[in-house]
């Protein structure tokens, strides 16, 4: 994996402090779902999530120093999938599962909401609090 610009401590401290918030108890990433209607000509709308403001707050930070530009999708699924390594997961390595979290919503609606229902962020954030330790 190519090395690329890493986040700082501050962008670390920024991205993690979203933990607590996107996974509160009670929190729910789409508040509902649009789309999905009959139009008058016969066809139908594709339905598509209405995201809490928070998640989209959060992805959007999960761009900017956090994007891996020669990511692979496919390797940055298997790392995330990967418990064990994901506990062991380098900077450079997190950059690209957070690009696939981040890109995914591009190709599958509701991606983002997977991404943290499934505890993919919530590991991410629990592997760079701990590189956060590492750094200080």
């Amino acid at each position: 994996m190519k090395e690329t610009s890493l986040p700082t401590l501050q962008d670390i401290e920024k991205l993690t402090a979203y933990l607590p918030r996107l996974y509160a108890e009670g929190f729910r990433p789409i508040l509902h779902w649009e789309g999905g209607e009959k139009l008058e000509n016969g066809s139908i709308t594709l339905p598509y999530p209405k995201y809490d403001p928070l998640v989209e707050e959060f992805f959007r930070f999960g761009g900017g120093p956090w994007i891996d530009y020669e990511y692979n999708p496919e390797q940055a699924y298997q790392m995330l999938k990967d418990e064990t390594h994901l506990n062991t997961a380098s900077l450079v390595e997190i950059k690209s599962m957070l690009t696939f979290c981040v890109r995914g919503e591009r190709f599958s609606d509701g991606h983002w909401a997977e991404m943290i229902e499934k505890g993919y962020i919530r590991r991410i954030l629990e592997r760079l609090n701990e590189i956060k330790i590492e750094m200080k």
